[in-house]
């Protein structure tokens, strides 16, 4: 009988396969966390600057619905706007805008449309077209601008 000179469990062979030690798993797991531990004081300004985005946004969606009832109804539709309550009408529907409070929030319109120094319109009439005028949301350096064209209607929104 031959006796095998081999004693104990087998030798672990390495693998050639790719793969990632638990260390270092363990060091990008700290730098991730490390991370995101520095990342909050950021947080703040960038939601602020999305809100002002969010809001162009909502009020450019505001100025398209208007002119499609218009256009839908056969009748004249207005978006108004009260810069100083930071809210705007479309026919009965009223909207906060979400805004921080250093925002400033500028119309232009035609002088027909402008109500009181802080509230004024921008009206869609039957055959799609407009007063136009222009929204300007500002705060800081970033500046959003929903522009309406006053022969076509277009609603733009411009950085």
């Amino acid at each position: 009988m031959v006796q095998s000179a081999h004693r104990g469990p087998a030798p672990i062979k390495r693998s050639d396969s790719p793969g990632f030690t638990l260390l270092e798993l363990l060091v990008v797991l700290g730098i991730i966390g490390l991370m995101l531990a520095l990342l909050p004081p950021f947080l703040p300004k960038t939601l602020d600057g999305q809100k002002v985005k969010a809001a162009a946004r909502e009020l450019a969606t505001g100025l398209r619905g208007a002119r499609s009832q218009a256009i839908a109804t056969q009748r004249d539709v207005a978006l108004e706007l009260d810069v100083g309550a930071k809210r705007f009408t479309v026919g009965e529907r009223t909207r906060m805008l979400d805004l921080p409070r250093d925002t400033q929030i500028k119309l232009r319109t035609a002088s027909t449309e402008q109500q009181t120094s802080s509230i004024g319109a921008i009206r869609f009439f039957p055959d799609g077209s407009t007063t136009g005028g222009e929204i300007t949301l500002t705060r800081g350096a970033r500046a959003y601008a929903i522009q309406v064209t006053w022969l076509t209607g277009r609603v733009t929104v411009v950085e």
